[in-house]
């Protein structure tokens, strides 16, 4: 016998995101192959899971005692925070309503139709021309269902009308737009949307709603210009050929961001800006002060600078459409490149002969970054890879603005590239060890992020100058040791500085330490720090390397 439930509690609402990723996961492909609205990129299952994962992963850090408006918060930030694509910024929104809804408590009945509200208005705000026909058609219809009802009736009745309400309501956006009726498909977001209400039945009541699959016709199917796919679900006739574009504006990007530190006026005034440079414009907030936005535009860069302008912008992403010439928007004719092989590169910034080494080993091609170097030899190398994706392992050679330009100057020459978040050679080392070229790229970048955001990383310099740091005075010679880019440790010899350095890094837990030598360390220096890891602290495995780098005489990675 299954328990329903009368209310939705911390547990519960766990269950419930962990259903949602499970779901969309399971339905991912169906998802992608739907999606047609605003641009047939087949990437809005893709997005959802991505958000979703966000969102979980935000979750577990609120801890197990967390409660349900700990739970509700940590879903909204992560969602905000992660959040991928059109469609994945309007979920957000919706898990900022549950967060909403469970500052109060456990959710029930009169709480889940106050978050259908709030969500409605949430997106309403948050998108710049709502469009019939996509994922706002069936939040509606959620609303109008959950408000028609008493607020007596029992939550699973609530819950089961709500679904059953969205999956009517996505049926039915085949017929609210062209592009959906010329495709003879529902509305990838919509379904993504009803499959997270499905979700929420399943954890209420114990039951999965019965719901049919949606299949693309084969005489309808499209592929982006130049993608190099071929027809998918076993079509075999010519693909109609689509041009990245919408109400007549040529648009080659997709560009989404977190921007912190802004108000609502700030954020009206960005959803403005970059409603002049595209469209699919959405810019939604977790309720703290952080938004994320996104568009659809042919100037990549000054979308990122609207950012910029507005407050402090971090997680950039772009990628592109497909490789249509869109015209002056992309500085004039864009440039093609060749046509290029099925695979992936890896490209990494490296400092050091036995660093390269290490990379060259694990299958990674080289651009040595010894002395400082500019954005244009990072353009120039991944221009000149063999394949169309590359995903580049920047190890902290460069500035965030100079990789997303690199990133759109790549994109332009026709080129898939994603920019890792690797800090530093030891994280990028870790990234490259998940590396799986039969992975989709997507999700290969997503697994070897995880691998390097899992490294705690830190160095050990000798100062060049007298400064003051955020632990005391440094004079030019001493040894200083730094946890990622703030200096914590100030000594004076460098074997001091560096076990010091390791005890911090180790201060939360790890299982192995990684040290890089640099080329201006001892023959020995190695060696002595591994000594030491080993006798005070047992049950860590020491790993270490010549890396050769010039500036750092160690690099330390903690896993």
């Amino acid at each position: 016998m299954v328990d329903v439930l009368d209310s939705i509690d911390a547990a519960a609402l766990r269950r419930w995101a962990y259903r949602c990723v499970d779901s969309l996961t399971a339905r991912c492909d169906e998802i992608n192959a739907l999606n047609v609205f605003p641009i047939p990129d087949s990437d809005t299952g893709t997005n959802l899971m991505f958000t979703f994962r966000a969102a979980v992963e935000s979750m577990r850090g609120a801890g197990p005692a967390a409660d349900t408006r700990a739970i509700g918060r940590a879903l909204a930030v992560g969602a905000v925070a992660g959040a991928r694509g059109n469609s994945g910024v309007i979920v957000s929104q919706l898990l900022r309503a549950v967060a909403e809804a469970a500052a109060d408590g456990p959710l029930d009945t009169v709480s889940i139709q106050a978050m259908l509200r709030r969500a409605q208005v949430l997106v309403s705000d948050a998108v710049s021309v709502p469009v019939e026909g996509t994922m706002l058609t069936v939040l509606a219809a959620a609303g109008r269902d959950a408000a028609a009802h008493d607020a007596n009736v029992d939550l699973s009745t609530l819950v089961i009308d709500i679904a059953e309400a969205t999956a009517r309501a996505l049926d039915s956006t085949t017929d609210q737009l062209v592009e959906l009726r010329e495709a003879g498909v529902v509305d990838a977001g919509a379904l993504g949307l009803s499959v997270v209400f499905d979700a929420l039945v399943e954890v209420v009541t114990g039951r999965i709603p019965p719901r049919r699959r949606y299949h693309r016709p084969r005489n309808r199917e499209r592929t982006l210009v130049g993608d190099g796919s071929s027809p998918t679900n076993g079509c075999t006739g010519t693909p109609e050929t689509v041009v990245g574009s919408t109400h007549g504006r040529p648009l080659g990007y997709e560009v989404v961001y977190v921007v912190h530190g802004i108000d609502d006026a700030q954020a009206t005034a960005l959803r403005a800006a970059l409603s002049d440079l595209g469209d699919s414009v959405v810019v939604a907030g977790d309720g703290s002060g952080a938004w994320s936005a996104h568009v659809h535009t042919a100037d990549p860069g000054a979308a990122v600078d609207c950012g910029i302008g507005t407050g402090s912008v971090r997680g950039v992403r772009i990628s592109c459409f497909g490789l249509a010439e869109f015209g002056a928007g992309v500085g004039g004719d864009a440039r093609r490149g060749p046509a290029l092989s099925v695979g992936r590169d890896i490209l990494a910034l490296v400092a050091g002969d036995g660093a390269a080494d290490l990379y060259i080993q694990e299958g990674a091609t080289v651009v040595r970054c010894d002395e400082p170097i500019d954005s244009s030899v990072l353009l120039r190398a991944i221009v000149a890879t063999k394949h169309r994706e590359v995903l580049v392992l920047p190890n902290g050679a460069l500035s965030a603005q100079e990789l997303v330009a690199v990133g759109a100057a790549a994109r332009a020459d026709g080129k898939d590239v994603m920019m890792l978040p690797c800090s530093a050679m030891v994280q990028g080392l870790a990234a490259l060890a998940v590396h799986d070229a039969a992975r989709a790229a997507v999700d290969d970048a997503f697994t070897m992020s995880e691998a390097a955001a899992g490294v705690r990383w830190g160095s050990l310099r000798i100062a060049q100058e007298r400064s003051l740091t955020w632990v005391g005075m440094c004079e030019p010679g001493d040894s200083i040791g730094l946890a990622g880019q703030e200096v914590v440790i100030v000594a004076a010899r460098p074997l001091d500085a560096g076990c010091r350095l390791i005890d911090q890094l180790l201060a939360t837990g790890a299982e192995m330490v990684t040290v890089l030598v640099g080329a201006q360390a001892s023959a020995d220096f190695g060696a002595q720090l591994a000594e030491y890891v080993t006798g005070a602290h047992p049950g860590v495995d020491v790993v270490v390397y010549a890396g050769g780098q010039p500036g750092d005489l160690v690099q330390f990675g903690v896993e």
